[in-house]
């Protein structure tokens, strides 16, 4: 290993079906392809016992991959307008199915092995029934950029491929301020554009550090 390689935790989720509500549409709900920044920040803060547990400074890299989208019938509980229960609701349900989430952590990495190997709240993507099983281990990163691949990459990062998507990069404590930014992701997982200022796997795979999704960040302002 050279001085500037860099070695970080390697998290991989994996789950037979998971869903991303697209908060754009109402009264439906619409999958995004992947998930947003800010699931992936609060699965993390989960296993750390909450948001006071993890640094402000928290960044980290991910890729998301999965085997195909379909819909099914799920029963909807909402809420009224005056926050009572309403009647039970059912609704087409859009999923993706044999979901892999791949996320890079380049701070404490031991620190993030103990939690997630043994996490405060149970480790989740999305809705609180889909339950994820996790890999873990420690890989060494070159410095040379990557290709996008399924990498989910901030779009100031300069990156041309993928679909730009708007995405929530993290909620405001009160859950009443939400920090919107533009990220690129490619559904095919097969984009070989380079990604700037990344560093890669050994497969070739780009590992670019995502904003800050702490939601400090969304109150600082």
């Amino acid at each position: 290993m050279t001085v500037t390689d860099t070695t970080m935790l390697e998290a991989t989720f994996t789950a037979p079906v998971a869903s991303f509500r697209n908060p754009l549409y109402a009264g439906v709900q619409v999958t995004l392809p992947c998930p947003p920044p800010a699931t992936v920040g609060g699965l993390l803060a989960g296993a750390a016992g909450g948001w006071d547990a993890v640094d402000p400074g928290l960044r980290f890299a991910m890729a998301f991959r999965s085997a195909g989208k379909n819909v099914d019938y799920e029963t909807y509980h909402p809420l009224d307008a005056s926050g009572k229960k309403a009647s039970p609701t059912p609704r087409d349900r859009e999923f993706l199915a044999a979901a892999v989430l791949t996320v890079w952590l380049p701070d404490d990495p031991e620190l993030w092995r103990q939690r997630l190997r043994r996490p405060i709240w149970p480790l989740r993507l999305g809705r609180s029934q889909d339950l994820v099983g996790i890999s873990l281990r420690m890989v060494t990163l070159t410095p040379h950029p990557g290709a996008l691949r399924s990498a989910i990459v901030a779009e100031e990062a300069g990156v041309a491929g993928g679909t730009p998507l708007r995405l929530p990069t993290t909620i405001g404590p009160g859950r009443d301020r939400t920090k919107w930014d533009t990220y690129r992701y490619d559904t095919s997982g097969l984009s070989q554009t380079v990604v700037p200022g990344s560093r890669s796997t050994e497969s070739g795979q780009a590992v670019a550090l995502l904003p800050i999704c702490h939601p400090e960040t969304v109150a600082w302002r």
